[in-house]
Formats: C-alpha cells, sequence, structure tokens
C-alpha cells in the first residue's frame, strides 16, 4: 500500500480508516434517507395519519433528541472526512491538480482536462451535489422545524406540508434538491459497498443496479409530496 494510504487524516485516521468511516456514515445516511421518505409518504394517506406519525416521533421525547444529536453527528463526521479526502487527493495529485473554483465547479480535477473512462457524471460532482444537499437540508429546517408557519396550529404536520408546498417557489427547490440527492445516492450507494469489499466483479452489475433503484426510489417517493400538493391531490381527511 503507498504512502499517501498511510498518511492520517485529521483526527489520526489513516486515508483508508476515514474512507471506512466515510462509507459506514454514507449508508447510515442513505438508512435515514429511506427512513424518513416512508414516514412523509403518510402525507398521501390524510392529515390523521400523518399527524398521528409525527405526533409519536414528538412523544419519543429525550431519546428523539438522542437521535438527532447521532444523526448530526454522523452527517458531520460524512462531510468532515469527505472533504479530508477530497484535499488529500488533490494534493496527491500536486501540480496536476486544478484548484480553480470555475473549473472545480464543472467537476474537473485536473489541470488539462481527463479523458474519463470509468468516472461517471455522478461520482465527478459529489462534492458539489454535498454542498448543495448540505444547504438544503439547512433550509428544510429552517423551513419546517425551526422556524415554522405560525398560523398553523400546533401537531397540525399535514396542514404545515401542504400549505408549504403550495408556494411554487419552495416546491421547486425541495424538487431540485431531491433530484441532487438522488444523483449523490447513485453513486454513493455502490461507491460506500465497494469500500467495505462488497463491491466485487461478480457483484458489481447488481450493486450498481441497486444505487440506481433506491435513487428512484428516494426521488420519486420525495418529489410525489409537492407535485401532489401543486396538482391538488390532496386527501381531503
Amino acid at each position: 500500500m503507498g504512502s499517501n494510504s498511510r498518511n492520517a487524516v485529521p483526527g489520526g485516521l489513516t486515508t483508508v480508516g476515514a474512507k471506512m468511516l466515510v462509507a459506514l456514515t454514507g449508508i447510515a445516511l442513505i438508512l435515514f434517507v429511506i427512513a424518513h421518505m416512508l414516514g412523509n409518504l403518510q402525507f398521501h394517506l390524510g392529515a390523521e395519519a400523518l399527524d398521528s406519525y409525527a405526533k409519536k416521533l414528538k412523544d419519543m421525547g429525550p431519546l428523539l433528541w438522542v437521535a438527532r444529536i447521532g444523526l448530526l453527528a454522523v452527517f458531520v463526521t460524512h462531510i468532515g472526512l469527505t472533504l479530508a479526502l477530497v484535499r488529500r487527493n488533490s494534493l496527491a495529485r500536486g501540480v496536476l491538480a486544478s484548484n480553480e473554483p470555475q473549473i472545480r465547479a464543472a467537476g474537473e480535477r485536473y489541470v488539462n482536462g481527463y479523458a474519463y473512462e470509468t468516472a461517471t457524471t455522478a461520482s465527478r460532482f459529489m462534492v458539489q451535489t454535498g454542498i448543495l444537499i448540505l444547504l438544503f437540508v439547512i433550509y428544510h429546517l429552517m423551513h419546517f422545524t425551526i422556524s415554522p408557519d405560525e398560523t398553523i396550529p400546533y401537531g397540525k404536520v399535514h396542514q404545515m406540508v401542504q400549505t408549504g408546498f403550495e408556494d411554487t417557489f419552495t416546491s421547486a427547490v425541495y424538487i431540485l434538491a431531491q433530484l441532487m440527492l438522488a444523483a449523490h445516492i447513485y453513486h454513493g450507494a455502490s461507491s460506500c459497498l465497494q469500500t467495505l469489499g462488497l463491491r466485487t466483479r461478480s457483484t458489481k452489475a447488481g450493486i450498481s443496479k441497486i444505487g440506481i433503484i433506491v435513487a428512484i426510489l428516494v426521488a420519486v417517493g420525495n418529489i410525489s409530496i409537492p407535485v401532489a400538493v401543486l396538482a391538488g391531490w390532496v386527501p381531503t381527511s
């Protein structure tokens, strides 16, 4: 193994150890996204179903905050180690690495361009989509959690979601964010499994399909909510 793999990243981890943690936290975040989507899909069952689901979460009390803090720790670890690894890879390229913001924003890593044969567009833009997802999470928290619509009675989650997505701009932001998330999951799912040694020559095709399927299901599931509101397909009870 090369010396680059033995060098420690912030926190005293080796590059291999950091990649393993990025993979594990990535899988944890994907599982959370799926669980979060399944809970939110109860919007289509009507106000009683979604409001009851939200109340059950609230009734968890301290356990809910433990889960939130744990999720935050996973999220921060995933982002922090990913950025550290990206910087390590950039330094390893030396003079060949491109540090121009406009070039890096276009998914290019090298000064003079590179004929990518195996890297997909999703893989080249993982950092960019990750940053956009982070910004969306902050927006999402501000929208529905930190500063919700005070004109809506407490506990009326279904009404809050419906009112929020009746605004075309808000729905557009959510839909675009879900497309970014799908692109991130598409490459991230298979990349995580590869890092953990589960993506071999015999399982490569199947794992790639898993990434595509999960990405599509998450995108369709989450996008279905603002689309239903805008189209007027909202249950009355």
